[in-house]
């Protein structure tokens, strides 16, 4: 049981071994118990390395251990008595025995001394565990961050019987603590006040939460280093003239705009130097490329002093009568991006430094700003992460309040979503809008949840600038070593209310006593600085002087400013992308055809559906051999068409992308893009990546139970570069609501408000077959109902491809894999990009009649955004307008019927922008007396015929037929024979003459 190292451990880890020894001991040696068994390991480790490390009285135990010694007999000796012969190993390698008069002697005193030895172990430990929780964070010195004002008993003397006489003894310094220096032992006295100064002061760590031993080593070094913290002069000076540019530009807008609304700084004027200080680490340690995901506060500040936007542009958002040059509905100051590329002149390295366009909504900009990053590293080649990096700001009520964190920082450590780490700051306010901590968060911290994943969280006093540098070195060159995320909490206050019109003493009178008591942390730096004698009142009135007057100019060339132009605040430009006439504007021209050659086809379907190098499952091995049939006959079912889309543009240069919830293999079991080997756990193949070898990479990818998350991190993916596809699948359409805001505040509105295009393509599953109410509906109405046309223009005149260019976005409920296959490649070909949201099929993926030609996909073929049926009309009673699944279910139930000649179905396959012309020629074309229908399977106050029927009606004499289920608050149905007499009824009403 007490096998040891070269013994009977062979590769088993130290303290595994140790642990399994010391479970027997507990009860035999009363020194031991759960709560010491680190610290016993860590001391064994140091004995072994160094047996003169650690205290007589542990090489005895341990000496005694290895020799073999059962429990309740290892421990024998006083801590000053000599470790006699008798104690050591014997030749045979087994521990001799100690007298037993000895034995009886020491045995008091020796457990006493060991006693005491190890509750100093325990002291150090729990300084390192619970000082935070004393840390002195708040600037204010109102409350506690931790929202719990009482000591912990862990960190009171008495809780380790230790008495003022021990104060002054000195005690052995573990191997693995550094705030003793090049000391080996020291007082109790002296131990505590050092603690108290690493631990207690103005730096709160918490670190013991993370799993891996080594990295809570590296945070040990850093925190615990003597002299570690320390700046020299010209550091400082940096500092001060860094707070003096916060400062200053926070008091030049309120002077110069006093009724502005700009959620300013003031209380959190340090984050300015915090950023630049982590930027200036990190791109000494070779990150060139930062990416700035933030909320309003301070938004202002952090577009002028870290990003160096002109101040001129900026100063001119405040002009009322400023009206745009670009086309869109622009947005408030507070919520734009922006694009730069300068010299850090600290480094005199180049640093792009983009600020990623954000809503309202706090946190949903996170996983955003991680999907930029992540398609930043991936197109320029940085798989390890170590060039383009993401720096999130978060509010301390947003970050405990909102899922969207949580969500976001569980995609940091997956294969396909990390991004070598994400360096997070909380600008801890201590108050929500109007809500206190206590009543917004049931976790003592609001960085609790970084937990989760590891991270370290330094909480940091903001009225402390130099210890606000020193934890952002610490998180700076932890994301550099480690490649993981870490969270810095810049405990601060707000100055003024929640917006500067905002009167906050009604709901924190005794908290706003105190800030209009409290100096800013320049005045309090200043003055430090000038105890110290770093640098004169001279010094900082030139300093201030200086950058009022960069103030002044800017503001004097922002009135010369005639108009506001939003590509200006673009956080990605698409440099080369559109072709543009003198004046800059895109110049419209015609989408090309979308097919391919048939050559292409037939490798992307050979491939698809060849047997491949793993051994597979036999369900796999049918679907292959179907797929084979398939090739074979020059035919494509919904899988086959989506695979020679995607496939196609691989081979073509173009980076494919997919990620959701079971995309893999898919969730109807249809797609299996990634196979499995069912002999070796992880051998995988992918087809799709095998085609040739100049194709573009192909991703795809099960992503975290998650929408809002990785919706916004594909979002973000797509904003990066035009020339990928970017797809996200939901499992079911239904559940893309989880993912609302990503939907309403930057797919439907982006281009909008931000001038930001996107290329995004949603696929959620949609229909009608008795499913539930949570597996029948993609609430097609929401989409439609966020579409920007007008429901009363024909638009006549108006090309399909102006249209495109006009539409916010693309709405499709495509019937054919064929139209799929195109207007996946569309996606590509437009000579602009626009999000697609398409309402696919479930049933239509193995329906028979579902399937596509080659040649429908050859060049000279494309999207179809209506698809007629090609008859005789003389004869023709009723035209059925119809989209989707229906189309299907109406074909089969006319044929049952014999009504081929009295009804004719069109399919309208691409809902926005609405197909006017084809319309309007559509309808020419039959008798005027004929009945013109819409038929849906959705609820009449769902699916599209909200839209649809003003649409229609603009090229009708007469109104528009409704035929579905009639209005319902729920999506459908969960009974099966609710659902079949519905269903018979929806066919029985569409086929009345």
């Amino acid at each position: 049981m007490y096998a040891v190292r070269g013994k009977l451990l062979g590769r088993i880890p130290v303290h595994h071994a140790l642990r399994s020894a010391l479970k027997s001991s507990a009860a035999a040696e009363p020194f031991l118990n759960g709560s010491s068994s680190t610290y016993v390991e860590e001391m064994y480790e140091s004995w072994r390395q160094d047996p003169s490390s650690v205290h007589k009285s542990w090489q005895i135990f341990f000496s005694r251990t290895e020799g073999g010694a059962g429990p309740g007999e290892a421990h024998v000796s006083a801590p000053n008595m000599p470790v006699y012969p008798m104690f050591a190993p014997s030749a045979g390698g087994a521990a001799a025995e100690a007298p037993a008069g000895d034995v009886i002697q020491s045995s008091r005193a020796g457990q006493s001394m060991i006693l005491k030895h190890h509750n100093f172990q325990r002291l150090l430990r729990s300084y390192q565990s619970s000082g935070h929780h004393i840390a002195k964070l708040d600037p204010l010195g109102i409350g506690s961050a931790d929202l719990d004002s009482t000591v912990p008993e862990v960190l009171t003397l008495e809780y380790y019987n230790f008495t003022k006489q021990d104060m002054d003894q000195y005690f052995q310094l573990p191997k693995h603590t550094y705030f003793g220096g090049d000391e080996k032992e020291l007082t109790l006295r002296e131990t505590i006040n050092r603690l108290e100064r690493i631990y207690c002061g103005s730096i709160g760590t918490e670190f013991m939460h993370i799993h891996d031993p080594t990295a809570r080593e590296y945070i040990r070094k850093w925190i615990e280093k003597p002299g570690i913290r320390n700046m020299t002069s010209e550091e400082k000076r940096i500092l001060l003239a860094r707070l003096v540019r916060s400062t200053r530009f926070e008091e030049y807008l309120a002077k110069k705009w006093p009724s502005e609304k700009r959620f300013g700084l003031e209380g959190c004027e340090v984050l300015i130097p915090a950023m630049k200080q982590i930027i200036d680490i990190a791109n000494s340690r070779g990150v060139d490329n930062f990416v700035i995901g933030m909320p309003h506060r301070g938004r202002l500040n952090v577009l002028a002093n870290v990003c160096r936007k002109e101040l001129e542009k900026l100063f001119n958002q405040f002009n009322p009568d400023m009206a745009p040059e670009d086309e869109g509905s622009g947005d408030v100051k507070y919520h734009l991006g922006m694009y730069h590329r300068r010299i850090n002149h600290l480094t005199n390295k180049e640093v792009t430094l983009s600020v990623v366009a954000n809503p309202s909504h706090l946190e949903a900009v996170n996983p955003v700003v991680c999907g930029k990053v992540r398609a930043t590293q991936f197109f320029n080649g940085d798989e390890a992460g170590q060039k383009t990096m993401a720096i999130l700001l978060h509010g301390d009520a947003a970050y405990s309040g909102q899922g969207v964190v949580y969500e976001t920082m569980h995609l940091s450590d997956l294969p396909s979503y990390t991004t070598g780490g994400t360096i997070h700051i909380v600008v801890n306010n201590q108050v929500g809008f109007t809500t206190d901590p206590r009543f917004s968060r049931s976790s003592p911290y609001c960085t609790d949840v970084a937990k989760v994943v590891n991270a370290p969280i330094l909480h940091v006093n903001a009225d402390d600038p130099e210890a606000v540098m020193h934890v952002c070195n610490v998180a700076a060159n932890w994301r550099a070593d480690w490649g993981k995320d870490v969270v810095i909490d810049l405990v601060c206050y707000r100055r003024n209310g929640h917006n500067e019109a905002d009167e906050p003493s009604f709901t924190q009178p005794l908290m706003y006593k105190r800030i209009r008591e409290t100096p800013n942390v320049l005045n309090k730096y200043s003055a430090q600085l000038l105890a110290e004698g770093a640098v004169s009142q001279a010094d900082i009135d030139e300093e201030i002087a200086s950058f009022d007057k960069i103030l002044n100019d800017a503001y004097q060339k922002s009135t010369a400013i005639t108009k506001m132009k939003l590509t200006d605040w673009l956080d990605s430009p698409w440099d080369h992308f559109f072709e543009c006439d003198a004046n800059k504007v895109p110049i419209l021209r015609e989408t090309p055809t979308t097919g391919t050659n048939d050559s292409v086809l037939k490798i992307i379907a050979e491939t698809f559906s060849a047997d491949p190098p793993i051994k597979v499952h036999p369900g796999i091995k049918r679907i292959l051999k179907g797929r084979k049939k398939m090739a074979e006959a020059r035919e494509a079912d919904w899988a086959l068409g989506e695979a020679l889309a995607f496939g196609s543009l691989l081979m073509e240069g173009y980076h494919v992308r997919l990620s959701g919830q079971d995309v893999e293999r898919g969730t109807f079991s249809h797609r299996h893009h990634v196979l499995h080997d069912q002999d070796v756990d992880g051998k995988v193949y992918n087809p799709l990546q095998n085609l040739s070898s100049s194709q573009q990479k192909y991703s795809v990818s099960n992503s975290s139970l998650s929408e809002f998350g990785v919706l916004g991190f594909e979002l973000g993916f797509s904003q990066h570069n035009p020339n990928s596809l970017v797809c996200w699948e939901a499992q079911f359409g239904d559940f893309f609501n989880t993912a609302q805001p990503i939907v309403d505040q930057f797919i439907s509105s982006g281009q909008d408000k931000w001038y930001r295009q996107s290329n995004l393509v949603m696929l959620l599953p949609h229909g009608m077959e008795g499913m539930g109410p949570e597996h029948s509906s993609a609430r097609m109405e929401r989409f439609l109902q966020m579409c920007n046309d007008d429901e009363d223009c024909k638009y006549q005149g108006v090309s399909s491809d102006q249209q495109l260019w006009d539409c916010n976005w693309q709405i499709m409920n495509v019937t054919t894999p064929a139209n799929m296959f195109h207007a996946l490649r569309r996606q590509m070909y437009m000579k602009f990009r626009k999000p697609l949201v398409v309402f696919t099929p479930k049933s239509l993926l193995r329906h028979p009649l579902a399937r596509s030609s080659f040649d429908e996909m050859i060049p000279g073929t494309s999207f179809k955004p209506i698809i007629p049926e090609g008859n005789d009309v003389t004869k023709t009673k009723k035209l059925i307008l119809c989209s989707g699944k229906a189309y299907y279910d109406l074909f089969e139930e006319r044929a049952k019927r014999g009504l081929e000649e009295e009804i004719a179905i069109t399919r309208i396959e691409q809902l926005h922008p609405f197909p006017h012309s084809l319309i309007e020629e559509e309808l020419k074309r039959y008798p005027e007396n004929t009945q013109v229908s819409w038929v849906q399977e959705e609820h009449k106050n769902a699916g599209a015929w909200s839209y649809v029927k003003p649409r229609v009606e603009n090229h009708l004499s007469s109104q528009l037929e409704y035929v579905g289920r009639d209005p319902c608050a729920s999506a459908a149905t969960g009974n099966k024979k609710i659902h079949k007499t519905e269903f018979k009824k929806l066919m029985d009403q569409s086929f009345a003459l």
